[in-house]
């Protein structure tokens, strides 16, 4: 039986993510105007799918499957989707008005390093990929965080392509990260140098 408390956590992320839809949507049309250009958006639809049915499927498989709440698990997946929270959180901080939904980029303009970004490139991706595989754990849906982990690892691999692609071609993102690690955090003499 499906708990209301997670009912209510699946609630909040949804409204959570329409309401990031809207910041996003405010902050593109601000860079579009700009003279900021999208790349890979044929990429959206996918990322739309795979989030909304992320979120259905982790409903459905505690309905249909009965999956039973389990506390040690519930508070372990709560932590590393708090972790994801926090990261996504930070990247968004860190690009303030420059952060989008969508792979945009404005030619000429410095790549954002500070911030989360010091320690690694993609943090927003990151947290990410903690979120879609903790969200369904809290209340037992193992199938949903394999299934779109494994999703979203596979759409992740061509973002992040396209991403880094774009931020190349449009401004200094070699310089500014070289030798910066994309996901895994360290605090050493060549993350410093490249600071």
């Amino acid at each position: 039986m499906v708990t209301r408390a997670y009912v209510c956590l699946l609630v909040c992320v949804v409204i959570q993510r329409l309401i990031e839809v809207r910041v996003s949507k405010r902050n593109e049309a601000a860079l579009l105007q700009q003279g900021a250009s999208e790349h890979a958006p044929g990429q959206m639809p996918w990322m739309i799918a795979l989030h909304a049915g992320w979120l259905v499927s982790s409903l459905l498989e505690v309905w249909l499957f009965e999956r039973p709440f389990r506390v040690w698990l519930a508070v372990l997946a709560l932590l590393v989707f708090s972790a994801g929270q926090v990261l996504r959180l930070l990247a968004i901080q860190a690009l303030d008005d420059r952060w989008t939904v969508k792979v945009i980029t404005l030619p000429g303009a410095p790549a954002i390093s500070d911030g989360i970004f010091r320690y690694l490139r993609h943090p927003n991706y990151l947290g990410v990929v903690l979120e879609i595989a903790a969200l369904p754990l809290v209340h037992g849906a193992w199938l949903t965080a394999l299934l779109f982990s494994i999703a979203n690892g596979l759409l992740l691999r061509a973002r992040i392509r396209a991403e880094e692609q774009a931020l190349r071609e449009t401004g200094d993102y070699d310089e500014r990260f070289a030798g910066r690690p994309r996901f895994v955090p360290r605090r050493d003499k060549e993350v410093h140098e490249h600071a």
